[in-house]
């Protein structure tokens, strides 16, 4: 079997780590994997699961981006793949429309992977169009479902992202090497209750919400500090800045540390006395929380979206009614001295071999649907 995978770029985030996950998983299972984005840091990575990568500027919002149409139908002609997998918009469109010049025997099938809740409009539409789309949540399912009544129930299946239970796990702890190089980074964190807040910058994640938990925690005698581990991706240095800033104003700024994208955020998560989800948006799934939960480290989040879901199983007490600053800096307040242990061990379907699992036999499933 043969997929190819179409995405903007492997350079950081959560669609590009749930694309190397299924490189790793499915090559070992035998299929043969081929992935398209305009490149990145992550290219290295995809290439030692056995995967190929090609570089194609598929993922820019331009209208040129459609003059990748020709050569996209050019290379499903040569590579004949069983599977046209498409992991986000503006890819989906180039790969929706040349299978569309292709001739019905040549057409791969073609799945679809909602990763996110994308504004609802026709643009958004293309990752409803797949044979079969991908909800990584129960509440991205019931989104699809509200807003694309087009799309049967029956093409959605809810697969959701995973944890690699042989590197996240309760008993892992870093070794003294890397708590040597932590102390010596960042020794601003050394004796305060550090609370973690990962992902990239961008305002939906809530950043701004420190301000007032930090208050609120100071105010209680409590030697509270936000980590913030994340990457500021072009365009949105200005973002950074006036977060920076409104910490400033508050005076606040000693008590922020920004790490930029870390490779080593397992460890991170684990030096961290809780992990935090601000999104001011519900998310599609959560998946740094996942880990953070599958190390057994304690997490609070706004209770929406796939991160309320998961706290819902795995640490009930850690829901925070959505967008409440207060009620979360409470919820820190009651933590402090003793924080609760999530539920483990991780079940189905959150294990990296349930997802591997769920994508190959709906893979299957659809080679054996075109061979009828």
């Amino acid at each position: 079997m043969k997929v190819i995978h179409l995405l903007p770029s492997l350079s950081s985030g959560g669609v590009e780590q749930v694309v190397l996950e299924l490189c790793e998983g499915l090559q070992a299972e035998g299929v043969d994997n081929l992935v398209v984005s305009a490149g990145g840091a992550m290219v290295p990575a995809i290439e030692q699961t056995g995967a190929r990568h090609l570089t194609r500027p598929i993922g820019r919002k331009s209208l040129l981006t459609f003059l990748q149409i020709r050569p996209l139908v050019a290379l499903l002609r040569s590579e004949r793949p069983d599977i046209l997998h498409l992991h986000s918009r503006v890819p989906a469109w180039v790969g929706y429309l040349a299978c569309k010049r292709l001739r019905p025997e040549e057409r791969p099938a073609i799945v679809t992977s909602f990763h996110g809740f994308h504004s609802v409009n026709a643009y958004s539409a293309i990752m409803a169009a797949g044979d079969r789309v991908i909800a990584v949540s129960r509440c991205m399912k019931q989104h699809i479902l509200e807003n694309y009544p087009r799309t049967p129930e029956e093409r959605i299946c809810v697969i959701p992202n995973s944890v690699d239970l042989s590197r996240n796990y309760p008993g892992f702890r870093p070794d003294e090497a890397w708590w040597a190089r932590w102390r010596a980074d960042y020794p601003e964190l050394q004796g305060k209750y550090t609370l973690c807040l990962p992902g990239r910058i961008t305002r939906i994640k809530g950043a701004e919400h420190l301000i007032p938990i930090l208050r609120e925690l100071h105010a209680a005698g409590i030697p509270a500090h936000a980590v913030i581990v994340g990457e500021c991706k072009k365009g949105k240095e200005a973002l950074k800045a006036e977060l920076q800033a409104a910490f400033a104003q508050a005076g606040l700024s000693a008590d922020v540390t920004w790490t930029g994208h870390r490779r080593d955020l397992r460890e991170v998560l684990c030096a961290c006395d809780v992990t935090l989800s601000l999104t001011l948006q519900p998310e599609s799934f959560g998946k740094t929380t996942l880990d953070a939960l599958s190390l057994g480290r304690p997490v609070a989040g706004y209770e929406h979206g796939g991160v309320g879901e998961q706290l819902e199983v795995f640490l009930p007490q850690g829901r925070v009614p959505a967008c409440d600053a207060h009620a979360m800096a409470q919820r820190l307040i009651e933590w402090y001295r003793h924080a609760p242990a999530p539920k483990l061990p991780i079940p189905p379907p959150y294990r990296r071999e349930d997802m591997i699992g769920a994508h190959l036999a709906l893979y299957h499933e659809l080679r054996e649907n075109a061979q009828r």
